[in-house]
């Protein structure tokens, strides 16, 4: 799974890397490094809306437009990718509401304990490109949507194994183009999101003051 990622580049090079051809974020300003990003949070995520790549901040946790507590989206931070398609609850946004979850690294709590987190991220630095699925949802009495998110997850690779059991789904390339098409066949979608062993990762401990959501510093990085 997924429950805790970090994004410190900058909007200028996720729109450089991820070729974002829409405006900006609507209130950039609202948008800092983070360094332990967590559910119910807003995030910059990459969506195709008439044809254009947009970068858009939405909050972490996806809420299905039929919902009638918000509340639900704390359990759907991570959608299943072998069973997403089917899920009531991600079936519509899997036809036609994919975006991509860019990420500089994510946390993983080593099992069995769960008590040791890790940070994972490329050697090289690059960004990860984690396929996401975003929602509409209308909260009672309101005048404007709320836009929510869910990263999907996959077979952990070797990487990750020794970790925990489950990874997020990680785009490289052209694939980046095809998830985020709303032409593509379903058949071309499911082999995307099967695990990739050739995805570079490294992984380390950190401390456990990721644990706490307050905390949000680069100290949370650093190798211990």
């Amino acid at each position: 799974m997924c429950g805790r990622y970090v994004l410190k580049s900058s909007p200028q090079r996720l729109r450089e890397v991820f070729g974002i051809e829409g405006p900006d974020m609507a209130r950039s300003e609202e948008w800092r490094p983070r360094y332990n990003l967590a559910p119910m949070q807003k995030a910059p995520i990459v969506r195709l809306l008439e044809g254009r790549r947009h970068l858009d901040l939405l909050q972490w946790g996806l809420i299905p437009s039929w919902a009638q507590d918000p509340a639900i989206g704390n359990r759907l931070i991570n959608a299943r990718s072998e069973t997403a398609a089917e899920k009531p609850a991600f079936r519509a946004a899997f036809r036609s509401r994919r975006c991509i979850v860019p990420a500089d690294g994510f946390y993983e709590w080593q099992q069995p304990s769960g008590k040791q987190p890790f940070y994972i991220h490329r050697p090289d630095g690059q960004l990860l490109a984690m396929a996401g699925l975003w929602e509409h949802w209308m909260p009672p009495g309101a005048t404007e949507l709320l836009l929510t998110f869910t990263i999907l997850t996959t077979e952990a690779n070797d990487v990750m194994r020794p970790l925990h059991d489950r990874m997020p789904v990680v785009l490289e390339g052209d694939d980046v183009g095809l998830w985020l098409d709303s032409g593509s066949k379903a058949e071309k979608l499911q082999a995307l999101m099967r695990p990739k062993r050739e995805v570079d990762l490294d992984a380390y401990p950190v401390s456990k003051a990721v644990n706490n959501v307050r905390k949000d510093a680069p100290t949370l990085l650093e190798e211990i």
